[in-house]
């Protein structure tokens, strides 16, 4: 996440963005390749997202409420976090869907 921050501050030349809940006192930072730059909504590997949470429940509000991540794409989320793989198994499974 923080090597997706600067390169963005640096000019982006990977056409990547990110995404905060708030500023400056944030609970979740999202990167990923800009939407409009998204090929193939099928391709995962071009579809990752990094993930730097504070708090789970952040996390899970970002996968269960907004459009930041989004059914109609195949994608891969990157973290290191504990919690990370538990809260994406949680909401898929909400949502009827299979994680590899």
């Amino acid at each position: 996440v923080l090597g997706t921050v600067m390169t963005v501050a640096r000019g982006n030349p990977a056409s990547h963005e990110v995404l905060v809940d708030s500023w400056p006192h944030f609970s979740i930072v999202l990167t990923r390749l800009r939407p409009e730059d998204h090929k193939d909504p099928k391709d995962y590997y071009t579809n990752q997202l990094s993930v730097f949470y504070r708090d789970k429940g952040a996390l899970q509000a970002l996968l269960e409420g907004t459009e930041a991540v989004t059914r109609e794409r195949a994608f891969q989320i990157l973290g290191m976090q504990d919690g990370l793989d538990e809260a994406v198994q949680e909401v898929a499974s909400a949502r009827g869907l299979k994680v590899e």
